[in-house]
């Protein structure tokens, strides 16, 4: 089959070839750009996220590592990273199977996903991050939407899907499903 510029599929061969000043995720071959410089609230969020996602593995002396973007993360059944055709780059990303830790990012699942929603490119989060993040089973994956004051936290059900997400506001304490005891507290994180 002949590709086209409309029905390419692009891969992390063509990810790397991308000047360093253009940011793009590939999901499901698709090149998708990412938007320029976030907010000073988006970069807060992460900031204040974190600083208690990292205490919390650090005081616990866990086997988690947190990373923030850009962090490459690969998501695909192909062995050869040259081939992925899923490679985003999340806000926060938890890993606690280190032996998916390469030079180059994460290869495979992270454990757990916070994305920080853009103004500019809402559906990225809300749809086609979702759907690949349940397709690959991020155990966890929270949407932080800075405009609407809102979190909705998706967790794996017993059938490895999500579920309907919880839903929660700036003003409550949400529960990190991965970890036994760890809450934040939306409402003392001093965000505005």
């Amino acid at each position: 089959m002949n590709n086209t510029a409309e029905n390419k599929l692009y891969t992390y061969a063509d990810y790397k070839n991308y000047p360093e000043n253009e940011r793009v995720e590939i999901i499901d071959g698709q090149i998708y750009a990412m938007a320029a410089a976030p907010s000073r609230i988006h970069q807060k969020i992460i900031t204040q996220l974190l600083l208690e996602i990292g205490g919390y593995i650090k005081s616990n002396k866990g086997p988690c590592e947190v990373y923030t973007a850009p962090f490459d993360v690969f998501l695909d059944d192909n062995k050869n990273l040259d081939d992925c055709k899923n490679i985003v780059q999340p806000d926060i990303s938890i890993i606690c199977d280190k032996s998916k830790l390469t030079d180059k990012g994460c290869v495979g699942a992270p454990d757990m996903i916070i994305e920080i929603v853009s103004p500019f490119n809402p559906n990225s989060d809300y749809i086609r991050k979702l759907n690949l993040y349940d397709q690959y089973k991020v155990r966890e994956y929270w949407i932080v939407n800075p405009i609407e004051q809102t979190i909705f936290a998706y967790t794996l059900d017993n059938n490895m899907h999500y579920a309907s997400p919880k839903a929660y506001t700036f003003k409550d304490k949400i529960k990190v499903s991965i970890y036994n005891n760890l809450e934040i507290d939306f409402n003392s994180l001093d965000l505005y």
